[in-house]
């Protein structure tokens, strides 16, 4: 299978950020997500694990109570149920990656 960046549209989500859905199969999907300046990624949790490679920006992250600056190139591990979230420090883009998909982001 062939995704082609231009065959996927963003998802405002309000507040600066917006996202993405790249590939997916039912066990694992892409997502991209774009922040603003300023723009906060809210403490939550879901039972997905979940891998992020920060494309660019800088990001302060929190996974489970620690928290940490992150730049082009890091990547973050979110087990299951673990609340995490981020403010963006500059501009950056996300490159999400979930086990098994997010059923809740393809429902409309």
């Amino acid at each position: 299978m062939f995704v082609f960046s231009k065959d996927c549209p963003f998802e405002d989500l309000g507040g600066g950020v917006k996202r993405r859905i790249l590939a997916h199969n039912g066990h694992m999907m892409q997502v991209e997500v774009h922040f603003a300046d300023g723009a906060i990624g809210a403490m939550h949790s879901h039972p997905h694990e979940q891998l992020t490679n920060v494309l660019s920006g800088e990001f302060e992250f929190t996974i489970n109570g620690e928290v940490h600056i992150v730049k082009a190139g890091d990547t973050l591990y979110k087990a299951p149920d673990v609340v995490h979230g981020c403010t963006c420090l500059k501009a950056g883009v996300l490159l999400d990656t979930f086990t098994p998909q997010r059923e809740d982001f393809l429902k409309k």
